[in-house]
């Protein structure tokens, strides 16, 4: 029974794996991912690597998520799990890689900068 651990990352979530061999269950930080998740679209989400290479159900995954938001998490889980799956077999990641689901998306909430009132906005002006 191969173990397989990855890690993915989306804004500030980030989401560690462990994979092996099972039944199709999915625990989200102790919790069943419907109880976690509650939210059909965001389970699609998590299960889209497993549905591409068509291995729904063949493995337990564990994961461990934290920052960001919840559809964050469930996109840095998703990249996980396809981290995990071109660990165990390569030959899957072309059809990973087609699906965009092998690159991390980078984009992240722009710093406030000192006198502004937000990353861009500025205070109104006040002309008297």
């Amino acid at each position: 029974m191969e173990i397989s651990n990855t890690s993915g990352r989306r804004k500030t979530s980030v989401a560690r794996i462990y994979m092996q061999a099972g039944q199709g269950n999915i625990t989200i930080n102790g919790r069943d991912m419907k109880t976690y998740f509650g939210n059909e679209l965001l389970e699609n989400i998590v299960n889209q690597p497993l549905a591409i290479v068509e291995q729904v159900g063949q493995y337990d995954i564990k994961v461990n998520v934290n920052g960001g938001g919840i559809s964050a998490q469930a996109e840095a889980i998703r990249l996980a799990i396809s981290k995990a799956l071109v660990g165990n077999s390569e030959e899957v990641r072309p059809a990973l890689k087609k699906e965009g689901f092998m690159t991390r998306d980078p984009r992240m909430v722009e710093r406030k900068k000192f006198g502004k009132r937000k990353a861009r906005r500025s205070f109104q002006f006040s002309k008297r």
